[in-house]
């Protein structure tokens, strides 16, 4: 049996009923008892409702996940965003004044802390970028963001860099069936060594880290609404750019250069940025596999994800690895030299 890698706190012991109760006191509120759970990989968010007709989306963090330092920030970032004009839902004050609440709950694990924040409900449909002006307004959008966040200064947000991505390496490693173990561990191993130096020579800039398209709304006769900054964190601002495209950069020179000449308008891209996106693809992946080992004793995850560390699992996770690194390797020189142009 692979070593057990540490896994963030469980949701197991958080009912919609207690959710419902803590709204209520932290945020002076008379619910009417509705309560709509909403899809989430990492939190717990529900749909609330007072008595009055208003709805509310109350968000509660993952134990263990992000210190209250952290989440604060996450909140400053929107907080600045909406002071630029940029189009976000930053969370509402309590009665003390704060933007977030805490839940404290003793079980047999102990006590456990549960974080969480209430947003006004914000609905839209999903955006479908077909001509040429729509590329260029998610490119703005993400300029915006990048701009409104270029003078803040997070402590506590994580930084997309070689020594994230050894951590992460360290915590799926032992998870990794022993049959494939060693060459998981060469493969991360080599690509961080290989890559990471570029990655950490990038100037970092607090950016929104999963950009794609499903976070962002288009309401009606308001325009383009960004959503679920969870993610936030310092990284190259390419990153951003590439998770909004259709498929792989090779295929979208269009709309990759309609998002650039939107972006432009607000940000700039730093040199090289372009030619890196393969890589940070590959990061992408290994960090989704930490992602998901963080969750993998939730009960709702064994249910829905029976064979997640499986032999047969590590066979097909594995060879997405490999395919992305063989990728890389062959399209380097080219990929480089265009993006440098």
């Amino acid at each position: 049996m692979p070593a057990q890698a540490p896994a963030y706190g469980s949701f197991d012991e958080l009912s919609p009923s207690m959710a419902l109760e803590a709204v209520e006191e932290a945020w002076g509120l008379r619910l009417d008892g509705t309560i709509s759970a909403y899809s989430s990989y990492v939190n717990r968010v529900y749909g609330l409702r007072d008595e009055e007709g208003a709805s509310y989306v109350a968000k509660f963090y993952r134990p263990g996940r992000w210190s209250r330092a952290a989440i604060l920030e996450e909140h400053g970032f929107l907080e600045r965003c909406r002071a630029e004009q940029v189009p976000v839902v930053p969370p509402l004050r309590n009665i003390d004044g704060e933007s977030l609440a805490d839940l404290e709950l003793e079980s047999e694990r102990g006590v456990t802390t549960w974080y969480f924040a209430l947003f006004p409900k914000r609905g839209g449909r999903g955006f479908d970028a077909e001509g040429d002006e729509d590329w260029r307004r998610l490119g703005a959008v993400a300029g915006r963001i990048h701009a409104a966040g270029a003078s803040l200064r997070p402590r506590e947000r994580l930084r997309l860099d070689s020594s994230l991505l050894g951590s992460t390496l360290a915590l799926i490693g032992p998870l990794v069936h022993a049959e494939f173990r060693g060459e998981f561990t060469d493969l991360v191993a080599g690509m961080i060594e290989r890559s990471g130096p570029r990655l950490d020579g990038f100037a970092p800039r607090l950016i929104h880290g999963d950009l794609h398209r499903g976070n962002i709304l288009d309401r009606a006769g308001e325009g383009l609404l960004v959503i679920d900054f969870d993610d936030c964190l310092l990284g190259p601002p390419v990153q951003d750019l590439w998770l909004l495209l259709p498929d792989r950069a090779e295929n979208c020179a269009r709309e990759l250069s309609l998002l650039i000449e939107g972006y432009s308008d607000f940000a700039e891209l730093e040199a090289g940025s372009l030619a890196f996106i393969e890589e940070l693809r590959f990061f992408r992946m290994l960090h989704f596999l930490g992602w998901r080992a963080r969750q993998r004793e939730d009960a709702w995850f064994k249910r829905d994800f029976p064979d997640w560390g499986s032999r047969s699992f590590w066979i097909v996770e594995l060879e997405d690895l490999r395919e992305q690194a063989r990728r890389i390797e062959s399209g380097g020189i080219e990929g480089r030299k265009q993006g440098e142009e």
